[in-house]
């Protein structure tokens, strides 16, 4: 299997979700998973008892795949927007190497 990449999942995701889907919609059903990783958390942690077979690895995708579907939707390259804020925040932070140089270096050492 070819390795997914954001493009990739966005374009999937742009599809499946061409038409009957909202921002505001989308943003529900992400908000509903937040909420769902919190209890698996809870329950990993804990502070409640077990009481679903959910995993976090099963939460966290549904968090991604509504982050990445709502991006989808309004036409945000992730790839670009994730580079560029994590620019930002290193600069901000004066943090060394940020993520476009550390994908220049790995490049490097793959080939």
């Amino acid at each position: 299997m070819d390795p997914l990449t954001f493009q990739a999942y966005q374009s999937y995701l742009a599809v499946k979700y061409k038409e009957g889907r909202t921002s505001s919609g989308l943003f529900m059903k992400l908000v509903e998973e937040v909420g769902e990783v919190a209890e698996v958390l809870n329950q990993l942690e804990g502070r409640k008892s077990s009481t679903s077979n959910t995993s976090l690895e099963q939460e966290l995708v549904d968090v991604i795949h509504y982050a990445v579907a709502i991006a989808s939707i309004n036409e945000i390259d992730l790839t670009k927007a994730i580079i560029e804020k994590d620019k930002q925040a290193a600069i901000k932070y004066n943090q060394s190497p940020n993520l476009g140089e550390f994908l220049v270096i790995q490049n490097k050492l793959e080939k």
